[in-house]
């Protein structure tokens, strides 16, 4: 619960702190600005929520435990709070001990998690279709911090840096392919038709989807290896390899959510949805981000960071977590309390549809105003970046109000 409370904070604070930055950020993928925004999101939003579900998850869906896991719980929380805070200001700042301290706290809180986890799934049997993309994300987590320790290093003159460009490509590639995407997908095969009962995925995609967007991201990681036109060429069919999977993946769950057998509206399905749209839209953005007009090529940039941060990765997670924290909160609560049927909340009591329904108009506005925003004045960034703001504030409070029901219940945290 302290990774999900703490999320939404960071999501205020980077919407906040990028209103009087958006002539920065906006202009660049590059800048400074977008740098330190970028890790708000990536490690203080996105980073808390599944960090924090993955140490809940392991060992029910696979059935295997996180050794230590309060302590490990702890060491994560603080090394990805802190050091997410650090890195931000010290890439914006452009201040190399920020980014040094940075880096130290998140090696620390980072490590422990990876260390920890991967304990967990060398021992899981589990023989479900589950384990093996948290594997792989796992490992797409361990090569995008390697990245990251590698270019924080390099940036704050540790060491020198070759192939900086490059290899921030790759970085941000494992990072949001690998690690986002593919824990995202893999999950989903469970979550999606037990909590929005939709019939299950089908049989191929589920066997090979997170497959091939590994090997996406292997040949990607292959083109540096290669002469340039090779490079080229190898870096364009990881591009479509992976743009074709993603769309493939995003079809899927939008026909398998069209079939669900239960009708009533669901705010988790909603913001779902949106993020599927989203992800298709990153599919068609790409190509022309990559290799677009040049004088459009840098908003192209920003907005696909946009799309896929904002549009696709915050609201699949936000959706998710109206179902997983009213879930474990009911049952973590009937658990220890040993109550009755009918003596303590329902799901619906810890995470009421009209609250969760407000944070879904504030975050799909606020995405939707920012879309055009890299290519009209910087000002008018300022109302999408306020809504997205005011998102995560409902959010935090939506959150909240399920801790408070919990704990008047008798229900114990730790």
């Amino acid at each position: 619960m302290r990774f999900f409370l703490t999320a939404p904070l960071f999501l205020m604070l980077a919407a906040i702190a990028a209103i009087p930055l958006a002539g920065d950020w906006l202009s660049s993928r590059w800048s400074p600005a977008a740098l330190g925004l970028t890790h708000l999101v990536t490690l203080g939003y996105l980073g808390q929520v599944m960090v924090g579900s993955l140490l809940q998850m392991l060992p029910v869906v696979i059935g295997s435990p996180v050794p230590a896991a309060m302590n490990v719980a702890g060491i994560g929380h603080a090394g990805l709070t802190l050091g997410g805070l650090l890195l931000a200001i010290g890439l914006w700042r452009s201040e190399p001990w920020l980014i040094q301290a940075a880096l130290a706290v998140l090696a620390v809180g980072l490590g422990v998690f990876l260390a920890a986890t991967a304990v967990s799934l060398i021992h899981a049997r589990a023989a479900n279709m589950i384990l093996q993309p948290i594997r792989q994300a796992w490992l797409a987590l361990l090569v995008t911090f390697g990245l990251g320790l590698y270019l924080g290093g390099g940036l704050s003159g540790a060491w020198p840096l070759v192939e900086m460009q490059a290899l921030t490509h790759l970085h941000a590639a494992w990072g949001l392919l690998g690690w986002v995407l593919i824990l995202v997908a893999g999950v989903a095969y469970h979550v999606v038709p037990m909590l929005q009962l939709t019939p299950p995925y089908p049989d191929g995609l589920m066997r090979w989807l997170t497959w091939l967007l590994l090997g996406a991201l292997v040949l990607h990681a292959l083109a540096l290896l290669l002469p340039a036109s090779a490079a080229t060429a190898m870096e364009w069919a990881a591009w479509l390899l992976a743009g074709a999977t993603t769309a493939w993946y995003a079809v899927a769950t939008l026909q398998l959510q069209r079939r669900r057998r239960r009708k009533l509206p669901d705010v988790t399905l909603h913001f779902w949805r949106f993020a599927m749209a989203a992800l298709l839209v990153c599919v068609g953005l790409a190509p022309l981000a990559l290799a677009g007009p040049e004088a459009w090529r840098d908003g192209l940039q920003v907005l696909l960071g946009i799309v896929f941060l904002l549009g696709f990765a915050v609201s699949v997670v936000a959706g998710m977590l109206y179902k997983i924290v009213p879930f474990l909160a009911w049952f973590h609560l009937q658990a220890q309390t040993q109550a009755k049927a009918g003596t303590i909340p329902n799901m619906k009591d810890f995470m009421p549809e009209t609250l969760a329904l407000r944070h879904l108009r504030l975050h799909v506005i606020g995405v939707l105003l920012l879309l055009p925003a890299p290519f009209l004045p910087a000002w008018l960034a300022a109302p999408g970046l306020l809504l997205l703001a005011a998102s995560g504030w409902v959010q935090w409070q939506n959150l909240r109000r399920a801790k408070r029901l919990f704990g008047q219940y008798g229900g114990r945290l730790a």
